[in-house]
């Protein structure tokens, strides 16, 4: 079992969602420094106010993942300091609905940038010294999308597919070197955070409340669990998709379960 407490963490992604969630709780449960990194400053500063641990140090940087340089730069002044990262969590992520045909070439250039070149980038960055904790951990919030087609998101169910191959290929690597860092991925199901209004559901796959969805992914990490699914069924997915004809998983996921239409009425945040 890991704990949080008197540990220093980053959230990428932390100002709002699941990302502020999880930063308020990782907060509550006596972590003794959070980096909090998000593009939108008001949530930001948001996400800290309702932090109400104040023995546990706030350092929130507005900043774009995407910037490498500013990552990198950020992670040498992480070091420097008192609290150097031991357990990192990559949260932020992009989607741009709709037909690829239809898809701007600068909607799949960010997607791709956010949701999987900044994953590996920010891990590579905070790596270095992640190794050089007695323990560490690292957490890649992937998404089902990454187990699973689906039209309407194409461009995220490959940015989120490379994260889990990544995740693992990392995971692999650090337990063949002896590391005692734990690597987590994380796949759920859509959550209701407004990243993803509009979509439908089916009552065998719900649409995940944020709260639950964060105190799920906090527990696997305390677990050290190598895999976080959400909800239960996918955790066959694999599986089904290993033994099952392609013809009869299209059936079973697009017609039985309606997760190939999830996508039509999409709208995504209002912003």
């Amino acid at each position: 079992m890991s704990s949080f407490r008197n540990k220093s963490v980053l959230i990428t992604g932390a100002g709002a969602g699941i990302g502020r969630l999880m930063s308020v709780m990782i907060a509550s449960e006596g972590a003794s420094a959070l980096y909090l990194w998000d593009r939108n400053e008001q949530g930001l500063n948001e996400t800290c106010r309702l932090i109400t641990n104040h023995e546990c140090r706030l350092s929130p940087l507005v900043i774009d993942v995407t910037d490498r340089e500013k990552v990198f730069a950020g992670a040498a002044r992480i070091e420097m300091e008192s609290h150097p990262v031991e357990m990192l969590i990559n949260n932020a992520g992009v989607i741009f609905g709709g037909q690829f045909a239809d898809q701007p070439p600068d909607a799949i250039d960010r997607t791709i940038a956010v949701n999987l070149t900044a994953v590996m980038q920010v891990t590579r960055a905070f790596l270095p010294q992640i190794l050089a904790r007695p323990k560490g951990h690292i957490v890649n919030i992937a998404s089902a999308a990454g187990l699973v087609t689906n039209p309407g998101m194409a461009v995220y169910n490959a940015s989120k597919w490379g994260v889990i191959g990544w995740s693992e290929s990392l995971r692999l690597e650090l337990e063949r070197s002896g590391s005692r860092v734990r690597v987590t991925t994380v796949t759920p199901f859509y959550i209701s955070t407004g990243m993803f209004d509009g979509v439908s559901s089916n009552p065998l796959l719900p649409i995940i409340k944020p709260e639950k969805a964060a105190l799920k992914i906090l527990r696997g990490i305390k677990r050290n669990k190598l895999f976080v699914r959400m909800p239960r069924l996918i955790y066959i997915t694999p599986l089904a998709r290993g033994i099952l004809p392609v013809r009869w998983f299209d059936w079973f996921v697009g017609g039985v379960l309606g997760v190939y239409h999830s996508m039509d009425s999409f709208k995504g945040h209002k912003s």
